[in-house]
């Protein structure tokens, strides 16, 4: 009996797993764009694209992001309930209009270096992320617009913002993934400046403080 009024009270706990069911609409819609979108796509490019380097060695917090991802989803999902809504709205509005603009607008890059000009395991490793991953469906890039995310959600968390040592490592980690989109020729500016904006459009839907738009009202004259 003790038995099941403990999984009872874990289930009740973490009823909010239901979220992850959105991985079943996400992956499947992604990988069919993946699959189909092959050409006749309209290329993104930037003209500050022509002077941003490649520089292979972002190869490591460009795939350090499905780490740093994870740990703070679930962060989040243990440890802040109310947080953690916030951010998977966030997340899976900005994902949905991915897919969207994706379908509607098929779209794509021409930045990829067809020569390396050094040859060390960094450049072995992107080289096998160009083998495993398009150029295509990047604008906005989820890569940014998740990472945009995730520090949102990291500046509005009580808890985090208490221990500097850990907001300053979720700063940093978040600019260079930002950074290892463009350094790595895998997004151009644009997309970059699109999973911004994008970020901006949905920020104040999910984080405005209701309590404190009604105080500003409450200070109106009559």
């Amino acid at each position: 009996m003790k038995t099941i009024d403990t999984v009872k009270a874990f289930i009740k706990k973490y009823s909010h797993a239901w979220v992850f069911l959105y991985a079943f609409i996400y992956l499947p819609w992604f990988n069919y764009l993946e699959e189909h979108i092959q050409k006749n796509y309209f290329v993104i490019h930037s003209p500050l694209d022509d002077f941003i380097p490649f520089v292979e060695y972002f190869i490591f917090p460009y795939y350090f992001w499905f780490v740093f991802m994870g740990i703070c989803v679930f962060y989040f999902f243990f440890m802040d309930k109310k947080g953690f809504y916030r951010l998977a709205t966030f997340l899976i509005i900005g994902m949905t209009a991915f897919l969207i603009i994706c379908t509607v607008f098929p779209n794509g890059l021409n930045l990829r270096p067809a020569v390396f000009a050094r040859d060390n395991f960094c450049v072995d490793l992107v080289r096998r992320l160009y083998t495993i991953d398009t150029p295509t469906n990047v604008l906005p890039s989820i890569h940014v617009f998740n990472t945009v995310g995730v520090l949102i959600a990291a500046a509005h968390s009580e808890k985090l913002r208490a221990c500097k040592g850990i907001m300053w490592s979720v700063y940093i980690t978040g600019i260079l993934i930002i950074l290892s989109t463009v350094f790595l020729k895998q997004h151009s500016v644009t997309d970059v400046i699109a999973a911004f904006a994008m970020a901006c459009i949905i920020y104040p839907f999910i984080y405005a403080s209701q309590p404190r738009k009604a105080t500003k009202f409450s200070h109106q004259p009559i």
